[in-house]
């Protein structure tokens, strides 16, 4: 009995991906702040080769959490929807039912993943959004030009696609291992935002329960932000492309 007890308390349903690259400032704090919730989490870790030493503080981390910390190390850095693909099948193939990504930054708050975990796990959803727009404009700290471009990338989105998501580039979402396993991986065919974007498309086409759950975002106070023109340039660009040309499920 004193050994399943044991064996229970180091298993969960649940695990939280966080690709880094160059996160030493946020990315003990933020793992630290995951284990502190109500909900036992699992976390992995996918880095692209930081010259910052992220990944070195993640293996010192999990000498500390070895039963529910581990980390995937890649050579180098290609966009951020690689890291989350190469995330999705190691989560599909330890059998976590929920997967959940999130940024290392804090600008996921990590209360909410507890609100994306039960919107799937007890609401019926099998897909959760953590939305800064589904009621009006949560966002903190961003300046006015770029909560004006994520806001009406959203709306745009929505327009060309037909998507009922308020929030279609939002990148804190919390998928059953069933929504992963159904959507074919290796065909996604972008990197940047609009990964988060055709995900969530060919989720909806596949017509899986989208939930959105209203979170406030707030915008990284350390570390550099990983946003580029061609990010922007790939996810209001690329939607058209895809549009025009059809997405395939």
């Amino acid at each position: 009995m004193l050994l399943l007890f044991f064996i229970s308390k180091k298993m969960s349903d649940a695990l939280v991906i966080i690709p880094t690259y160059n996160e030493k400032e946020n990315i003990e704090a933020i793992i630290r702040a995951v284990f502190k919730q109500k909900k036992a989490f699992h976390i992995l870790v996918v880095d692209d080769n930081s010259p910052d030493g992220t990944s070195s503080i993640v293996t010192h981390l999990i000498n500390e959490f070895s039963d529910r910390l581990f980390i995937e190390n890649r050579t180098e850095k290609n966009g951020i929807g690689t890291a989350y693909i190469h995330g999705f099948k190691w989560a599909i193939e330890k059998k976590y039912e929920y997967i959940i990504e999130m940024d290392a930054d804090f600008s996921h708050d990590p209360k909410d993943l507890i609100r994306l975990y039960n919107a799937c796990a007890k609401n019926g959803a099998d897909l959760s959004i953590g939305s800064r727009y589904s009621k009006g404009v949560n966002v903190v700290n961003w300046p006015m030009k770029r909560v004006l471009l994520s806001y009406f990338a959203s709306k745009y989105v929505r327009l060309i696609t037909g998507i009922p998501v308020h929030d279609t580039t939002a990148g804190f979402v919390c998928y059953k291992r069933k929504v992963l396993e159904k959507i074919q991986l290796d065909k996604i065919r972008f990197v940047g935002y609009a990964f988060q974007i055709e995900m969530k498309f060919k989720a909806w086409k596949h017509k899986f329960n989208i939930k959105e759950v209203s979170v406030i975002f707030t915008d990284r106070t350390l570390g550099e932000s990983k946003m580029s023109g061609s990010i922007v340039y790939e996810a209001l660009f690329g939607v058209l492309k895809l549009r025009l040309k059809g997405i395939p499920k």
